[in-house]
């Protein structure tokens, strides 16, 4: 008979071809008065579940992970951890909560049309679109406050030369780059090689930014390749590491893309941008409203995109299992 020494209870969905693993039984109890404030008591304590429940052999390097915990100004609260980070905001991964609530029966038609999400970055409205046959066909998610940071850095990077990108904030920072000036097709059979340049600029723009305030404390904007084939489309390929990269057309970095845009009025604020990933699966996004944030001009931008549930499961750890912390092959 077996041993085990612990046990995870977890759902998985995929949203655009991105995972969420909502983790629902088995984290000890957080203390905190916010989401952020638990997150961080997360990771001071039990930082060790995060490699265990993510990955291998129980996930993989693009496994994200979602921590449900209890808010006193939201409906909901919830962090997100994933292989090498913890995001302050993640899209796809709210997007993959609200189907998760609808497959357990948490949320529903008789529920209502929406509901608030306490994130670290702050609160979110996330909005359901029921289907006539009262399933969850599509989530639309008013993000937090989105701006540009710089407009434009230019780096060199070796193998690949000079490299322009713009620095948005969505919930975490975003470099943009277009990738056709740089020969590069967003398309599946180019990800190894996507992965490795992407990489390589994201160390430099980190070298470069090393000492702005602005970015003081937040991890390295992750690089966001775009390819438009009109003002208001493009296909994103999200970089996060030399073996990660964003399945989905990524929410947030589709927050920032947008943002950029309409503070260069290269889209129209009325139009619907479509940011679809290597796929073919898109996003939509629109402006909500302008804001101001810390004394910038913001904009709250809503996403649009759908899960499905794939898996629900329980995680085990037997004894004497010598990978029970987990392991990361780059």
């Amino acid at each position: 008979m077996s041993s085990f020494s612990s046990a995870f209870s977890v759902i998985d969905s995929h949203t655009a071809g991105h995972p969420t693993r909502v983790i629902l039984s088995g984290v000890p109890k957080l203390y905190g008065s916010s989401v952020r404030e638990k997150r961080d008591h997360f990771r001071r304590r039990f930082d060790h579940l995060r490699p265990a429940l993510l990955h291998e052999p129980r996930g993989h390097a693009a496994m994200v992970g979602l921590v449900p915990v209890a808010s006193d100004v939201a409906d909901y609260g919830a962090f997100f951890i994933s292989s090498y980070v913890y995001l302050d905001m993640c899209g796809h991964g709210t997007i993959g909560l609200a189907r998760t609530l609808a497959f357990t029966g948490q949320i529903s038609v008789e529920t209502g049309d929406s509901f608030t999400l306490e994130t670290p970055a702050g609160i979110v409205t996330v909005h359901l679109i029921w289907s006539e046959d009262g399933s969850l066909d599509r989530v639309r998610i008013a993000n937090v406050p989105s701006y540009v940071g710089l407009e434009r850095l230019s780096v060199s990077v070796e193998g690949i030369g000079k490299v322009d990108a713009a620095i948005v904030y969505a919930g975490m920072w975003y470099a943009l780059v277009d990738a056709a000036p740089l020969g590069f097709k967003l398309i599946p059979d180019n990800a190894s090689a996507l992965m490795q340049a992407g990489a390589r600029i994201k160390d430099a723009i980190k070298a470069a930014t090393k000492d702005l305030p602005l970015l003081a404390g937040a991890a390295a904007p992750s690089v966001l390749f775009h390819d438009a084939d009109s003002a208001h489309s493009a296909t994103h390929f999200l970089v996060l590491e030399t073996n990660k990269f964003d399945r989905s057309p990524c929410g947030t970095g589709t927050s920032a893309r947008l943002t950029y845009l309409l503070g260069k009025g290269l889209i129209d604020p009325d139009q619907t941008y479509h940011a679809k990933n290597i796929f073919g699966i898109p996003f939509e996004a629109r402006l909500q409203r302008r804001v101001e944030e810390q004394g910038r001009e913001a904009m709250i931008i809503e996403i649009e995109g759908s899960a499905f549930i794939t898996s629900t499961q329980t995680i085990y750890f037997e004894k004497g299992d010598p990978l029970s912390k987990g392991f990361l092959a780059r």
